[in-house]
C-alpha cells in the first residue's frame, strides 16, 4: 500500500517550502501568491500536508549528483564493497579513491538534503500545535511523525559530519541564529533521543503499511541510535548496548514484523511497507519514480527496457566472493546479486561475467523473460528492515551481558537460516560479535549502512581474511593504494556552507 505523499508531497512541498501556489481546497479564500507558514497552518489538513512534504523531502537520497550519479552512491563508494563502471563523474571517482573534499557535490547534497528535511519538520513541530480545532490524537501523531523524521535527518548528519548546527525552530533571515554555530556531537545525539522518545509516546500505531512512521519504526531507529552511541565516537559502552538490546527486543517481542521467506520479496512492489520493511523512502512513478534503477544496471550490457544502463554503483567481485559457500544471498537472481539477465530485459538469458545488485532490482520496470519492462519504477528504498533489528539485538545483548544468550543466537540464526547457512552455536563473546558483524556486512550491504558500521566500530571487514582490520590503515581490496585514514571518520563540511557561514569553522580535521 502506498502513502498518499507520493501524490501530494511534491505539490505540498512547493506550498510549504518554496511558498509557491497552494492546494485550492485548503486555501479557497486566500491569495496563493501570499502564502506563508503563519497563514498556511490554520486547519487540520494543513498539518497533514506539512508532514507529507517532510516525507517527500527524504527522497533527496535518490536525487542526481551530476552525470550518471545519485546521492545514495556516496555511502557505498567509501566502503570498499562497491565500484563504478563509468568514469565520467569526478565526484564519484574521488569518493571511490578517498580523495574527496568539501567541494564534492555528493557531500554538499547530503548536507542540503538533510537540512531541508529538518526545515520542513521544524515548521510542523512549531505550527501544528496551534491549529484549532483539530483532533488532538491526530495532532500528536503528526508531531510525532515530524520528530521521527527530524531525528532520522540529524542521525545521518551527526554521523557524516560530526558537530553540526542544531536548529529546531523555523528560521528566517531575521532569526538570531540564522548563521548558527556547530553543536557538539553529544548534544546532537541528545536531541535525536529526545525526538524519538517523544515520537514513541505520540500514539502512533505499532505498524502501518502506508509508508508513514510507526511506533515500530521509532523504536527500531532508537535501538539503532543507542547502538551507535555505545560505539565510537561517544563510546558510551555497556549501558547503551543494554539500551539498544532492550529497545530492539521490544520490536522483536511485539511480533508486528518478521523476515520475508524469500529474498525476492525485498523488492516486490506488492509487499512494500510491510512484513520486513519497517520504514522506507516512498516512490511512485506517476509522481516521483525511483531514479536508482538505471544507475545500478551493468554499464550498457543491454539487460533492461531502459535505454540508459549506467553501472554507476556495482559490487566489487572481492566482496561478492566473501560470502560463505552456499549462501543463498549470492544465488543468481534469487538473492542480493545477479550475474546473468535477459537481453533487453525480456529476451534470451545472457551471462554478465560480474555480479550486480539484485536487492534493489525492479523487474517490472526492467522486464522479465518474455515480458517487456515498463521503464517506470515504483520501488521504495529501504531505510529500516527487521533483519537489521535482529542483528542490533544480537550485537547489543552480547556486548551488554558479556556473552550471547539464547535470544541473541536465535536472532542471528534467523538471518543465517534464511540464507541456508549453518546456525551459530557455542561461541564466546568476541567470536560471536565478529560473526554478527560479518552478517551485518553481508545482510545489510548496499543499504547505506556499512559505512556507519565502519565508523562506529573503527573496524572494516577484510574480504580476504574474513576478519576485521582497524579502520585507520585498512586498504581497499580493489586498490591497495586506497587507504583509510583518521580524517575519513568524518566527511568534510561542504565548502560552500563554510564560505556562506563562517560560524561553521573550523573545517573537519584533515580537509
Amino acid at each position: 500500500m502506498k502513502l498518499n505523499i507520493k501524490y501530494t508531497g511534491k505539490i505540498l512541498l512547493i506550498a510549504l517550502v518554496a511558498l509557491g501556489t497552494g492546494c485550492k481546497k485548503f486555501l479557497a479564500e486566500q491569495d496563493p501568491s501570499n502564502l506563508s507558514p503563519d497563514t498556511y497552518y490554520t486547519i487540520p489538513e494543513h498539518g497533514e500536508a506539512g508532514v507529507a512534504a517532510a516525507y517527500a523531502q527524504t527522497r533527496f537520497i535518490g536525487n542526481g549528483a551530476g552525470i550518471f550519479v545519485a546521492n545514495f552512491s556516496m555511502l557505498e563508494m567509501v566502503t570498499g564493497t562497491a565500484r563504478t563502471e563509468t568514469g565520467q563523474n569526478s565526484d564519484l571517482n574521488n569518493l571511490l579513491g578517498l580523495s574527496f573534499n568539501g567541494e564534492n557535490l555528493l557531500v554538499r547534497n547530503w548536507w542540503a538534503g538533510l537540512y531541508n528535511v529538518i526545515a520542513q519538520t521544524n515548521q510542523v513541530t512549531d505550527k501544528v500545535p496551534g491549529i484549532s480545532p483539530m483532533d488532538e490524537t491526530r495532532k500528536a501523531q503528526i508531531i510525532g511523525e515530524a520528530k521521527f523524521l527530524r531525528a532520522w535527518a540529524y542521525f545521518y548528519l551527526v554521523r557524516l559530519y560530526g558537530d553540526v548546527p542544531l536548529v529546531t525552530v523555523p528560521q528566517t533571515i531575521n532569526s538570531p541564529d540564522f548563521y548558527p554555530t556547530r553543536t557538539s556531537t553529544e548534544l546532537i545525539y541528545k536531541q535525536i533521543v529526545d525526538d524519538l522518545t517523544a515520537a514513541e509516546a505520540a500514539g502512533l500505531p505499532w505498524k502501518v503499511t502506508s509508508g508513514t512512521a510507526s511506533k515500530g519504526a521509532v523504536k527500531s531507529l532508537l535501538a539503532k541510535v543507542y547502538l551507535t552511541m555505545a560505539g565510537q565516537p561517544l563510546n558510551k559502552g555497556a549501558a547503551y548496548y543494554k539500551l539498544a538490546a532492550d529497545k530492539s527486543l521490544e520490536v522483536i517481542n511485539n511480533g508486528s514484523f518478521k523476515l520475508f521467506d524469500s529474498y525476492g520479496d525485498l523488492h516486490n512492489i506488492k509487499k512494500e511497507n510491510d512484513v520486513e520493511h519497517i520504514f522506507e523512502i516512498q516512490y511512485l512513478a506517476t509522481v516521483a519514480a525511483n531514479p536508482m534503477q538505471q544507475l545500478l544496471l551493468p554499464n550498457f550490457k543491454d539487460v533492461s527496457a531502459y535505454s540508459d544502463e549506467v553501472g554507476s554503483t556495482v559490487p566489487t567481485t572481492e566482496f561478492y566472493e566473501s560470502f560463505e559457500p552456499g549462501d543463498l544471498r549470492t544465488k543468481d537472481r534469487e538473492g542480493f546479486f545477479y550475474t546473468s539477465y535477459y537481453t533487453g530485459g525480456n529476451g534470451a538469458l545472457k551471462q554478465l561475467n560480474a555480479p550486480y545488485i539484485y536487492k534493489h532490482f525492479d523487474s517490472l520496470a526492467h522486464g522479465t523473460f518474455e515480458v517487456k519492462g515498463t521503464t517506470q519504477s515504483d520501488l521504495n528504498w529501504p531505510q529500516i528492515r527487521y533483519a537489521e533489528v535482529l542483528l542490533i539485538y544480537a550485537e547489543a545483548q552480547n556486548r551488554a551481558d558479556g556473552a550471547p544468550n539464547a535470544e541473541a543466537y536465535a536472532a542471528v540464526n534467523k538471518i543465517r537460516k534464511r540464507a541456508l547457512l549453518t546456525e551459530l552455536s557455542g561461541l564466546g563473546q568476541t567470536a560471536f560479535e565478529e560473526a554478527v558483524w560479518r552478517e551485518r556486512w553481508h545482510e545489510l550491504c548496499y543499504e547505506g549502512i556499512t559505512w556507519f558500521d565502519m565508523v562506529r566500530l573503527r573496524k572494516v571487514y577484510n574480504v580476504k581474511t574474513q576478519g576485521f582490520d582497524n579502520f585507520v590503515g585498512h586498504k581497499f581490496p580493489a586498490s591497495q593504494a586506497t587507504v583509510l585514514a583518521e580524517k575519513h571518520l568524518l566527511f568534510p563540511l561542504p565548502t560552500v556552507e563554510v564560505k556562506n557561514n563562517p560560524n561553521l569553522r573550523p573545517q573537519n580535521p584533515g580537509y
